[in-house]
């Protein structure tokens, strides 16, 4: 049952404005661009690269693109520091940092994870970002200039027998910003007012290991907020935090954002068995069609009447919304843990190892782009917006790593 604390909440997302990327997923929350863009499809280390940054420390959160400013979160195990930055979007130039903690760190997480998985997100005043530290999560707020305006612990968070870290990203919905912390313990979904940091409401989760980031939608005829996992998808009220339906439907961890068309949403799982499943928005529970994909760090994408998905292992595939068939698949390769991203009719699947294909979005068959390579390591989402494509990638230089922030723009536009 949620407990609500304070009820006033606009009912709608903030508005992102044309050219940003304000929060994971985009600017519709469901990982598509806005229409009428064209960023580029082909790049290398000399070719289409408008700048190049380094990024210190370590982290998965995705760039953060809101007017002429970049954020992004890191993590550095070397100081035990988590920090917030702040780059120029024409000129990459570093315009500030904000170390948010030093030490608190957790004893142990997965090596594939970092203490900086969460992507920010932005209102067009504050940052809202999220880290896992001194045994719970914290919510902070800043300015767009660096400067601190609340600071919340959503909850405990002590995992018990997968201590594999932290990756969900805050959600925005009206005055509201919803955390979850999902675990096998105590775990919650909760709301605080984005203004003041006072909360709003709190809701029990399942007491599951699960991984995944909260999404609202506008589904069935009202705003939804959706997450799978725990062996359930769940669709919650935004504004209360009361549920409104439940499907026995995913697997117990979950890693990706759920996806919608229409009345339908989607969800996908890979702990300890494998699921890609369709539900029936409705409050009926109604599994449409399920299958044995196994899209689990992955977020998907629903758009025309088709999902379109990439495995962990590195295989391409596009679904019949609707019904499930598949019309074609095609080996990548692998392993995949970013979420692909469409714009302008096109695709963007980057794996662990800094590959990007860019491959068309329709239902006839696969069609490949374009093939690019840029770092070795890539665990981040890529971002776009105005005609151009943000990528976090590593390289590692004689045992060395280092992050770099990269801005992929057309030569002709730049």
């Amino acid at each position: 049952m949620a407990t609500a604390i304070a009820s006033t909440c606009y009912a709608q997302l903030p508005k992102a404005h044309t050219g940003d990327w304000p929060w994971w997923r985009g600017p519709n929350s469901n990982g598509i661009a806005e229409a009428g863009q064209q960023p580029p499809v082909a790049w290398s280390r000399t070719k289409n690269v408008a700048w190049k940054v380094p990024v210190p420390g370590r982290g998965h959160s995705s760039p953060t693109v809101v007017g002429d400013r970049i954020y992004l979160a890191t993590g550095d195990e070397v100081t035990a520091s988590q920090s917030i930055l702040c780059f120029d979007r024409g000129t990459g130039k570093q315009l500030w940092r904000r170390d948010v903690n030093r030490g608190g760190f957790p004893d142990r997480i997965n090596r594939k994870n970092t203490h900086a998985s969460s992507s920010i997100a932005c209102d067009g005043t504050r940052l809202f970002a999220t880290f896992y530290n001194h045994g719970g999560i914290q919510v902070v707020a800043l300015n767009l200039d660096g400067k601190p305006q609340w600071e919340q612990v959503a909850g405990k968070f002590a995992p018990d027998e997968y201590k594999n870290g932290y990756a969900a990203s805050p959600v925005l919905y009206g005055n509201l910003v919803i955390i979850a912390g999902d675990f096998d313990g105590e775990a919650f979904l909760t709301a605080f007012h984005r203004e003041t940091g006072q909360r709003a409401w709190s809701t029990p989760r399942p007491s599951r290991i699960n991984y995944a980031s909260p999404i609202v939608a506008r589904v069935a005829g009202r705003p939804q907020l959706l997450i799978s996992g725990g062996d359930i998808v769940a669709s919650y009220d935004p504004r209360s935090g009361s549920e409104l339906w439940t499907a026995v439907a995913t697997t117990m961890a979950t890693a990706g954002t759920m996806v919608w068309d229409g009345e339908l949403v989607f969800a996908s799982g890979g702990f300890p068995e494998s699921g890609t499943f369709c539900i029936r928005a409705d409050g009926s529970g109604e599994v449409v069609w399920q299958n044995n994909q196994r899209c689990y760090e992955q977020s998907m994408l629903a758009f025309a009447g088709n999902l379109y998905a990439v495995t962990d292992s590195g295989i391409a595939l596009c679904w019949d919304a609707a019904t499930g068939e598949e019309l074609w698949r095609e080996r990548l390769r692998g392993p995949i843990s970013a979420s692909p991203v469409l714009s302008g009719g096109h695709i963007y699947a980057v794996n662990e190892l800094g590959t990007t294909w860019v491959y068309r979005a329709t239902s006839e068959k696969f069609e490949l782009v374009q093939e690019n390579q840029l770092g070795n390591e890539v665990f981040a989402s890529p971002t776009i917006c105005g005609d151009q494509v943000f990528l976090r990638v590593s390289e590692s230089v004689e045992d060395k790593r280092h992050e770099t922030l990269y801005c992929i723009q057309s030569a002709a536009a730049g």
